[in-house]
């Protein structure tokens, strides 16, 4: 027996996906950079994990592929871009762009208690520090750029316990499972991963985020735009407003929709077709 509530039965309007973002790779905390190439191409390295002492489910830096030959050798790993004493450190490697996933600690680490929000249909965006890369050498030239996104599919949260094999078979190489797998008494943490669809895409040219971008783009958790102290470098302002983890547009409404295609513009514009349809 069906029952009327009263309605109209007008179909609901389908939800409006928010764009987060979300800082990885290494950063000033490390010995270590990320390299961007004289032609725009890059390489991600992730930071190493805890504990560094390789696992049997873990990924060592020497493992990972390097994702182009862009100025280097092909069938390079990342190990090349790390000093010799972490070659075979286990790397926390996520985000991962073979199987799709990303994964942090949303129940216990403030800087991404915002992801629980995150639903099916957003899409989650990874900005990273690079450091230019020329004539062989690192120069003194760094910035920020939009690395890569997931459009989530699925969202395995709060794991405290080893995942079914099925939940292993699609998020099992995720760096949070990895670890968890190596140390069951630590950590299964209650970290959430975040799966990608098909139409996720890792960048093959870093996406400059500057304060052109920005002052178009991005707003403060206010609905500001970004304040620029002159007391601060433009890097130190978009590391400070990139630290935590965030929806950075929501196109519920007209202006969130503007800055929505300034934003997948200026990807498109140096990774031509990488926009989920």
């Amino acid at each position: 027996m069906t029952h009327d509530n009263g309605s109209n039965n007008t179909p609901a309007e389908p939800r409006q996906p928010k764009i987060w973002l979300a800082n990885v790779g290494a950063n000033t905390a490390h010995p270590f950079f990320s390299p961007r190439f004289e032609d725009g191409t890059f390489e991600l390295l992730p930071i190493p994990e805890t504990p560094p002492e390789p696992g049997p489910h873990s990924v060592r830096f020497a493992d990972v592929p390097a994702f182009n030959n862009a100025g280097h050798r092909p069938g390079e790993t990342l190990g090349r871009w790390v000093p010799e004493r972490f070659q075979e450190m286990a790397t926390h490697y996520d985000p991962e762009f073979t199987t799709l996933t990303y994964g942090d600690n949303v129940e216990r680490n403030a800087r991404a208690a915002a992801l629980r929000s995150v639903e099916p249909g957003d899409v989650l965006f990874f900005i990273v520090r690079l450091a230019d890369w020329s004539d062989g050498a690192f120069t003194d030239r760094f910035g920020f750029y939009l690395a890569g996104f997931l459009e989530v599919e699925s969202i395995l949260s709060g794991v405290r316990e080893e995942p079914t094999a099925a939940e292993l078979d699609r998020y099992g190489a995720n760096a949070h499972v990895r670890r968890g797998r190596n140390n069951p008494s630590e950590h299964w943490d209650a970290f959430w991963v975040f799966g990608g669809s098909g139409r996720s895409r890792r960048l093959s040219r870093g996406v400059p985020v500057d304060r052109a971008l920005a002052d178009r783009v991005f707003t403060r958790a206010d609905g500001g735009r970004w304040r620029w102290n002159p007391d601060r470098s433009e890097l130190q302002t978009i590391g400070s407003y990139t630290r935590s983890c965030r929806c950075v547009i929501n196109t519920s409404d007209a202006d969130g929709r503007e800055r929505a295609a300034l934003l997948w513009s200026a990807v498109e514009t140096l990774n031509p077709g990488v926009r989920p349809v």
